[in-house]
């Protein structure tokens, strides 16, 4: 039976204070350096969740607080006009999408748990490339960003499809 709270939980709770403070830091060096202590702890907590077990919080905080800084971190971005709003709409689009499509599974009774994928991870990492392009004020910001809405795109497809097919009742099994 897996435990309720792991200590790897909190190293991922501890990204909430970070998602709230990114708005109010304007330094780019501050920035880039919540964006990396977010990356870093990002990856330890996976490792640590593999080595250690996972927790059923753990399975649902990590990727709500993965949203809940990219959402901040952009949302701060795009509001001093680095990012036009479209752009950081399309690098938030397998978020909004991943959350919609969680609801709806939700509210229908229907929840699916998928874990983890190849596809999820790359649209994280080209988030955080976008994020750090976008901070440092740098000309490829905005393709990144397009690169990074096509990403997610194909990743939201392949979690549909895996979503699917747990739904789909196994032949033979139908009376």
């Amino acid at each position: 039976m897996k435990r309720w709270v792991t200590p790897v939980d909190v190293l991922t709770g501890l990204r909430v204070p970070l998602a709230v403070l990114f708005p109010f830091l304007h330094r780019p060096a501050q920035q880039l350096a919540v964006v990396a202590m977010v990356a870093i702890s990002d990856v330890f907590d996976g490792i640590l969740a593999r080595r250690m077990g996972s927790s059923r919080i753990g399975a649902v905080l990590d990727p709500v607080v993965d949203k809940l800084f990219m959402a901040s971190a952009f949302l701060a971005v795009g509001s001093r006009g680095v990012l036009r709003p479209i752009e950081v709409l399309a690098v938030l689009g397998r978020d909004i999408i991943a959350v919609v499509g969680f609801l709806g599974s939700w509210l229908l009774q229907r929840p699916a748990a998928v874990p983890a994928r190849t596809g999820g991870k790359v649209v994280t990492v080209a988030q955080m490339v976008t994020l750090i392009a976008a901070i440092v004020a740098s000309p490829l910001a905005h393709p990144l960003a397009w690169m990074t809405a096509v990403v997610g795109l194909i990743a939201i497809w392949d979690y549909g499809r895996v979503a699917a097919r747990l739904h789909r009742p196994e032949r033979g099994s139908e009376t």
